[in-house]
């Protein structure tokens, strides 16, 4: 098998790894985030995808920058390409151009639509009904590389981030598993993207989560399914943040809030929350 690093952080990146570890991909070396304080004690904790390299005995890297000393312990290792999911890093062009059969990124849209880190969220924020994933080859420009492969996968019509995250984490590590083996023999030929029709989503804040109440009802639908795995949302009522826990679009086409939790307080119905 054809030596190669993995580049990954959080659960989307653990769960692709771990695909790839049943189908007999192994990486010589795995690369992800520095331990990071979570929870309630604030405890130091490895990544999800270094826990997984832990279990299986795989080298772990954790630099705090993709700098030139870690790029060189990274290319000690003589690979010959490179995956990578949700790493959260920038990658230098000297060390996307190193590895002899590249860079190979997973994406979780049907690019050239929704370059960026928020692909999933506006996929529902637009009110699609289809998105999907890539396969691309890396090059500096976020998410601009030819595509290896592509999987539609449909969005149904009360899926939420929560629903349709783990659809597109299990399509986008099938895919990966299926193409790496006729990637490396040079049977698929990269195809380039079409750049004049590219859409872009950035990153999230806290504050992409406020509803307007009197906005149409699709357009709330469409921000409650986008960010109720994060930022959620959320609108004021004297002067008090109210966030939406749990809200429908019903059949005659209304935005239903059904929980909420107010400033201060603990979750409640919505209607005992007007009374």
């Amino acid at each position: 098998m054809t030596n190669f690093v993995f580049f990954g952080t959080p659960y989307v990146a653990e769960e692709t790894l771990s695909r790839l570890l049943e189908a007999g991909f192994t990486p010589s070396l795995i690369v992800t985030n520095p331990d990071a304080r979570r929870g309630r004690g604030m405890e130091l904790q490895p990544s999800p995808v270094k826990a997984l390299a832990e279990k299986h005995d795989i080298p772990v890297y954790t630099p705090e920058t993709l700098d030139a000393d870690a790029q060189k312990k990274i290319l000690s290792h003589a690979p010959e390409y490179a995956v990578v999911v949700a790493y959260g890093k920038i990658f230098p062009e000297e060390l996307i151009q190193a590895f002899p059969k590249g860079v190979l990124n997973v994406h979780y849209s049907l690019l050239p639509k929704y370059r960026g880190a928020t692909p999933t969220e506006a996929a529902l924020l637009h009110g699609d009904t289809v998105t999907g994933v890539t396969v691309q080859k890396m090059v500096k420009e976020l998410d601009a590389g030819d595509i290896i492969a592509q999987k539609e996968v449909r969005i149904e019509p009360f899926d939420t981030t929560i629903e349709l995250r783990p659809k597109l984490i299990d399509a986008g590590a099938n895919l990966l598993v299926e193409t790496l083996p006729h990637y490396l023999d040079g049977s698929i030929s990269p195809t380039p993207q079409d750049h004049s029709e590219a859409t872009r989503c950035g990153k999230l804040t806290k504050a992409d989560g406020l509803l307007d109440i009197d906005a149409s009802a699709i357009e709330n639908w469409n921000t409650y399914r986008a960010y109720k795995e994060w930022p959620g949302t959320y609108f004021f009522k004297d002067e008090k943040r109210i966030k939406i826990t749990d809200a429908t679009l019903t059949p005659e086409g209304v935005f239903e809030i059904r929980k909420v939790i107010p400033e201060g307080k603990k979750e409640t119905d919505y209607t005992t929350f007007q009374t």
